[in-house]
Protein backbone atom coordinates (compact mmCIF):
# COMPACT_ATOMS: atom_id res chain seq x y z
CA UNK A 1 0.00 0.00 0.00
CA UNK A 2 2.85 2.38 0.79
CA UNK A 3 3.92 2.29 -2.85
CA UNK A 4 0.47 2.23 -4.43
CA UNK A 5 0.58 3.71 -7.95
CA UNK A 6 -1.01 7.12 -8.28
CA UNK A 7 -1.69 9.62 -11.03
CA UNK A 8 -1.19 12.42 -8.50
CA UNK A 9 2.58 12.54 -8.10
CA UNK A 10 2.89 16.34 -8.12
CA UNK A 11 0.69 19.38 -7.63
CA UNK A 12 0.48 19.92 -11.38
CA UNK A 13 -1.22 16.52 -11.68
CA UNK A 14 -4.28 17.69 -9.75
CA UNK A 15 -7.47 18.20 -11.80
CA UNK A 16 -7.49 21.48 -13.71
CA UNK A 17 -11.26 21.60 -14.06
CA UNK A 18 -13.33 22.33 -10.96
CA UNK A 19 -16.69 20.58 -11.02
CA UNK A 20 -18.37 22.34 -8.09
CA UNK A 21 -19.77 25.72 -9.03
CA UNK A 22 -18.94 28.94 -7.20
CA UNK A 23 -21.21 31.22 -5.22
CA UNK A 24 -22.68 28.80 -2.68
CA UNK A 25 -24.49 30.01 0.46
CA UNK A 26 -21.83 28.40 2.68
CA UNK A 27 -19.64 30.52 4.94
CA UNK A 28 -16.55 32.15 3.45
CA UNK A 29 -13.46 30.08 4.21
CA UNK A 30 -15.38 26.85 4.86
CA UNK A 31 -12.82 24.08 5.28
CA UNK A 32 -15.43 21.43 4.53
CA UNK A 33 -16.22 22.96 1.15
CA UNK A 34 -12.48 23.24 0.44
CA UNK A 35 -12.13 19.47 0.87
CA UNK A 36 -15.35 18.68 -0.98
CA UNK A 37 -14.20 20.67 -4.04
CA UNK A 38 -11.14 18.46 -4.30
CA UNK A 39 -13.04 15.22 -3.67
CA UNK A 40 -15.56 15.95 -6.42
CA UNK A 41 -12.82 17.02 -8.84
CA UNK A 42 -11.14 13.62 -8.49
CA UNK A 43 -14.32 11.49 -8.44
CA UNK A 44 -16.07 13.25 -11.31
CA UNK A 45 -19.75 14.05 -11.77
CA UNK A 46 -21.08 10.49 -12.04
CA UNK A 47 -22.09 10.51 -8.41
CA UNK A 48 -25.15 10.60 -6.20
CA UNK A 49 -24.83 12.60 -2.98
CA UNK A 50 -26.81 11.44 0.02
CA UNK A 51 -26.59 14.38 2.40
CA UNK A 52 -27.35 14.20 6.11
CA UNK A 53 -28.81 17.40 7.55
CA UNK A 54 -26.00 19.81 8.36
CA UNK A 55 -23.99 22.70 6.96
CA UNK A 56 -23.74 21.15 3.48
CA UNK A 57 -27.52 21.09 3.22
CA UNK A 58 -27.11 24.67 2.01
CA UNK A 59 -25.56 23.28 -1.19
CA UNK A 60 -28.95 21.91 -2.21
CA UNK A 61 -30.69 25.29 -1.83
CA UNK A 62 -32.14 26.43 -5.16
CA UNK A 63 -30.85 28.29 -7.16
CA UNK A 64 -27.38 27.98 -5.64
CA UNK A 65 -26.79 24.23 -6.07
CA UNK A 66 -23.19 23.83 -7.34
CA UNK A 67 -23.21 20.06 -7.96
CA UNK A 68 -23.74 18.57 -11.40
CA UNK A 69 -24.85 15.17 -10.12
CA UNK A 70 -27.89 14.06 -8.14
CA UNK A 71 -28.54 15.05 -4.53
CA UNK A 72 -30.70 13.29 -1.93
CA UNK A 73 -31.34 15.09 1.34
CA UNK A 74 -32.00 13.00 4.47
CA UNK A 75 -32.49 13.48 8.18
CA UNK A 76 -29.32 13.70 10.25
CA UNK A 77 -29.45 10.10 11.46
CA UNK A 78 -30.47 8.31 8.27
CA UNK A 79 -28.02 9.14 5.47
CA UNK A 80 -26.42 5.64 5.38
CA UNK A 81 -29.90 4.09 5.08
CA UNK A 82 -30.65 6.47 2.22
CA UNK A 83 -27.37 5.50 0.58
CA UNK A 84 -28.34 1.82 0.87
CA UNK A 85 -31.58 2.50 -0.98
CA UNK A 86 -29.81 4.40 -3.75
CA UNK A 87 -27.12 1.73 -4.13
CA UNK A 88 -29.71 -1.07 -4.20
CA UNK A 89 -31.76 0.77 -6.83
CA UNK A 90 -28.71 1.28 -9.05
CA UNK A 91 -27.70 -2.38 -8.69
CA UNK A 92 -31.20 -3.52 -9.66
CA UNK A 93 -31.20 -1.27 -12.73
CA UNK A 94 -27.84 -2.65 -13.83
CA UNK A 95 -28.95 -6.26 -13.19
CA UNK A 96 -32.10 -5.76 -15.29
CA UNK A 97 -30.16 -4.16 -18.11
CA UNK A 98 -31.90 -0.82 -17.68
CA UNK A 99 -28.63 0.88 -16.78
CA UNK A 100 -25.36 0.05 -18.49
CA UNK A 101 -22.67 -0.88 -15.98
CA UNK A 102 -20.39 1.73 -17.52
CA UNK A 103 -22.99 4.37 -16.64
CA UNK A 104 -23.26 3.34 -12.99
CA UNK A 105 -22.95 6.05 -10.35
CA UNK A 106 -20.81 6.30 -7.25
CA UNK A 107 -22.75 6.82 -4.00
CA UNK A 108 -21.34 9.43 -1.61
CA UNK A 109 -22.74 9.97 1.85
CA UNK A 110 -21.93 13.50 2.99
CA UNK A 111 -22.23 14.22 6.70
CA UNK A 112 -21.01 16.60 9.34
CA UNK A 113 -19.56 15.44 12.62
CA UNK A 114 -22.89 15.82 14.42
CA UNK A 115 -24.25 12.98 12.31
CA UNK A 116 -21.03 10.98 11.87
CA UNK A 117 -19.96 10.98 15.52
CA UNK A 118 -23.42 10.99 17.05
CA UNK A 119 -26.90 10.78 15.59
CA UNK A 120 -25.99 8.74 12.52
CA UNK A 121 -23.41 6.44 14.08
CA UNK A 122 -25.76 3.47 14.55
CA UNK A 123 -26.98 3.60 10.93
CA UNK A 124 -23.40 3.94 9.74
CA UNK A 125 -22.30 0.91 11.74
CA UNK A 126 -25.10 -1.15 10.23
CA UNK A 127 -24.22 -0.01 6.69
CA UNK A 128 -20.59 -1.04 7.16
CA UNK A 129 -21.68 -4.41 8.55
CA UNK A 130 -23.77 -4.97 5.40
CA UNK A 131 -20.76 -4.18 3.24
CA UNK A 132 -22.49 -1.25 1.55
CA UNK A 133 -20.48 0.02 -1.41
CA UNK A 134 -20.35 3.73 -0.62
CA UNK A 135 -17.94 6.55 0.17
CA UNK A 136 -18.68 8.12 3.54
CA UNK A 137 -17.33 11.69 3.57
CA UNK A 138 -17.28 13.53 6.90
CA UNK A 139 -16.62 17.26 7.10
CA UNK A 140 -15.53 17.50 10.72
CA UNK A 141 -15.81 21.06 12.06
CA UNK A 142 -15.90 19.69 15.60
CA UNK A 143 -19.35 20.92 16.54
CA UNK A 144 -22.93 21.33 15.32
CA UNK A 145 -21.92 24.17 13.01
CA UNK A 146 -25.22 24.56 11.17
CA UNK A 147 -27.17 25.37 14.33
CA UNK A 148 -24.75 27.55 16.28
CA UNK A 149 -21.66 25.42 17.04
CA UNK A 150 -22.97 23.37 19.92
CA UNK A 151 -20.59 20.71 21.25
CA UNK A 152 -20.63 17.35 19.45
CA UNK A 153 -18.88 14.02 19.84
CA UNK A 154 -16.06 15.51 17.75
CA UNK A 155 -15.46 18.58 19.93
CA UNK A 156 -11.89 18.57 21.29
CA UNK A 157 -11.12 18.92 24.98
CA UNK A 158 -11.06 22.55 26.21
CA UNK A 159 -12.70 23.99 23.05
CA UNK A 160 -15.29 26.69 23.69
CA UNK A 161 -18.67 26.12 22.04
CA UNK A 162 -22.11 27.66 22.46
CA UNK A 163 -22.89 24.90 24.98
CA UNK A 164 -19.50 24.86 26.71
CA UNK A 165 -18.70 28.47 27.47
CA UNK A 166 -15.74 27.61 29.69
CA UNK A 167 -14.31 24.94 27.41
CA UNK A 168 -15.53 21.44 26.56
CA UNK A 169 -14.77 18.95 29.32
CA UNK A 170 -15.39 15.90 27.19
CA UNK A 171 -13.02 14.26 24.72
CA UNK A 172 -13.14 13.92 20.95
CA UNK A 173 -14.25 10.45 19.85
CA UNK A 174 -11.89 8.37 17.73
CA UNK A 175 -14.20 7.96 14.73
CA UNK A 176 -11.36 6.62 12.61
CA UNK A 177 -10.76 3.90 15.19
CA UNK A 178 -14.47 3.10 15.34
CA UNK A 179 -14.47 2.56 11.58
CA UNK A 180 -11.37 0.36 11.74
CA UNK A 181 -13.12 -1.85 14.29
CA UNK A 182 -15.68 -2.58 11.54
CA UNK A 183 -12.97 -3.70 9.06
CA UNK A 184 -13.96 -1.35 6.19
CA UNK A 185 -12.60 -1.53 2.66
CA UNK A 186 -10.73 1.72 3.18
CA UNK A 187 -10.45 4.59 5.66
CA UNK A 188 -8.41 7.78 5.64
CA UNK A 189 -8.07 11.15 7.32
CA UNK A 190 -7.64 14.20 5.10
CA UNK A 191 -7.67 18.00 5.15
CA UNK A 192 -8.20 20.42 2.28
CA UNK A 193 -4.91 22.18 3.03
CA UNK A 194 -3.06 19.03 1.83
CA UNK A 195 -4.54 18.57 -1.67
CA UNK A 196 -2.08 15.98 -3.00
CA UNK A 197 -2.58 13.72 0.00
CA UNK A 198 -6.34 14.16 -0.33
CA UNK A 199 -6.42 13.40 -4.07
CA UNK A 200 -4.36 10.24 -3.64
CA UNK A 201 -6.72 9.00 -0.95
CA UNK A 202 -9.82 9.65 -3.04
CA UNK A 203 -8.10 7.74 -5.83
CA UNK A 204 -7.37 4.80 -3.52
CA UNK A 205 -10.92 4.77 -2.16
CA UNK A 206 -12.39 4.67 -5.68
CA UNK A 207 -10.45 1.48 -6.44
CA UNK A 208 -12.08 -0.48 -3.64
CA UNK A 209 -15.66 -1.78 -3.44
CA UNK A 210 -17.33 -1.70 -0.05
CA UNK A 211 -17.61 0.87 2.75
CA UNK A 212 -14.98 3.62 2.61
CA UNK A 213 -14.33 6.57 4.94
CA UNK A 214 -12.82 9.96 4.19
CA UNK A 215 -12.66 11.88 7.46
CA UNK A 216 -11.87 15.51 6.62
CA UNK A 217 -10.92 18.09 9.21
CA UNK A 218 -13.00 21.14 8.31
CA UNK A 219 -11.64 24.37 9.79
CA UNK A 220 -14.65 26.60 10.45
CA UNK A 221 -14.21 30.40 10.64
CA UNK A 222 -17.70 30.86 12.07
CA UNK A 223 -17.56 28.19 14.77
CA UNK A 224 -13.84 28.37 15.54
CA UNK A 225 -13.71 32.17 15.53
CA UNK A 226 -10.93 33.13 13.13
CA UNK A 227 -10.59 35.16 9.93
CA UNK A 228 -11.75 33.19 6.84
CA UNK A 229 -8.44 33.94 5.10
CA UNK A 230 -6.69 31.72 7.68
CA UNK A 231 -8.45 28.45 6.77
CA UNK A 232 -5.60 26.93 4.75
CA UNK A 233 -2.99 27.97 7.32
CA UNK A 234 -5.01 26.50 10.19
CA UNK A 235 -5.43 23.26 8.24
CA UNK A 236 -1.69 23.08 7.67
CA UNK A 237 -0.97 23.79 11.33
CA UNK A 238 -3.32 20.99 12.36
CA UNK A 239 -1.03 18.63 10.46
CA UNK A 240 2.29 20.27 11.37
CA UNK A 241 1.51 20.25 15.11
CA UNK A 242 0.40 16.62 14.94
CA UNK A 243 -3.10 17.40 16.18
CA UNK A 244 -4.62 16.00 12.96
CA UNK A 245 -2.61 12.94 11.84
CA UNK A 246 -2.90 12.13 8.14
CA UNK A 247 -3.26 8.35 7.81
CA UNK A 248 -4.98 5.61 5.86
CA UNK A 249 -6.12 2.04 6.36
CA UNK A 250 -6.15 -0.35 3.42
CA UNK A 251 -5.39 -4.01 2.78
CA UNK A 252 -5.07 -4.67 6.52
CA UNK A 253 -2.36 -2.06 6.98
CA UNK A 254 -2.36 1.30 8.77
CA UNK A 255 0.01 3.90 7.38
CA UNK A 256 0.67 7.54 8.24
CA UNK A 257 0.90 9.40 4.96
CA UNK A 258 2.56 12.54 6.29
CA UNK A 259 4.71 12.56 9.42
CA UNK A 260 5.96 16.03 10.40
CA UNK A 261 9.76 16.06 10.51
CA UNK A 262 9.65 18.49 13.40
CA UNK A 263 6.28 19.04 14.99
CA UNK A 264 5.35 22.57 15.92
CA UNK A 265 3.99 23.15 19.44
CA UNK A 266 0.23 22.72 19.64
CA UNK A 267 -0.27 26.29 20.79
CA UNK A 268 0.73 27.50 17.29
CA UNK A 269 -2.55 25.94 16.13
CA UNK A 270 -4.65 26.77 19.18
CA UNK A 271 -3.75 30.45 19.50
CA UNK A 272 -5.17 31.30 16.08
CA UNK A 273 -8.69 30.25 17.11
CA UNK A 274 -11.08 32.19 19.30
CA UNK A 275 -12.53 28.95 20.67
CA UNK A 276 -9.26 28.45 22.55
CA UNK A 277 -8.71 32.09 23.51
CA UNK A 278 -9.51 31.35 27.16
CA UNK A 279 -6.35 29.23 27.29
CA UNK A 280 -4.26 32.35 26.60
CA UNK A 281 -6.30 35.27 27.98
CA UNK A 282 -6.46 36.93 30.44
CA UNK A 283 -3.59 34.62 31.41
CA UNK A 284 -2.12 31.43 30.03
CA UNK A 285 -3.56 28.16 31.27
CA UNK A 286 -0.30 26.26 31.40
CA UNK A 287 -1.91 23.11 32.79
CA UNK A 288 -4.40 22.84 29.94
CA UNK A 289 -1.82 23.64 27.25
CA UNK A 290 0.57 21.07 28.71
CA UNK A 291 -2.20 18.47 28.80
CA UNK A 292 -3.06 19.00 25.13
CA UNK A 293 0.62 18.87 24.15
CA UNK A 294 1.19 15.71 26.19
CA UNK A 295 -1.76 13.98 24.55
CA UNK A 296 -0.41 14.77 21.06
CA UNK A 297 3.13 13.74 22.04
CA UNK A 298 1.86 10.42 23.39
CA UNK A 299 0.08 9.69 20.12
CA UNK A 300 3.18 10.27 18.01
CA UNK A 301 5.42 8.33 20.38
CA UNK A 302 3.11 5.40 19.73
CA UNK A 303 3.48 5.90 15.99
CA UNK A 304 7.27 5.93 16.30
CA UNK A 305 7.24 2.74 18.38
CA UNK A 306 4.82 1.03 15.99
Amino acid sequence: MSHAPTRFARMKDLPKEHLLGAGTPLCAGCGGLEALHQIVDVMGERTVFVNAAGCMTLLSTYPFTPVGGSWLYTAMASAPAGAQGVRDALDILVAKGKLDATQDLGVITLTGDGSAYGMGLSATSAAIERGLDFLYVVYDNEGYGNTGQQASGATPHFAKTSTSGHGWRGAKKDLFGIWLAHKPAYAATVVGAEPLDLARKVEQAMKRPGPKLLLALAPCPTGWDYDPSETVEIGRLAVQTGIWPLKEWADGELRHTKIPKKREPVEAYLVKQGRFRHLFEPERDERALAEIQARVDAYWEGVAVG
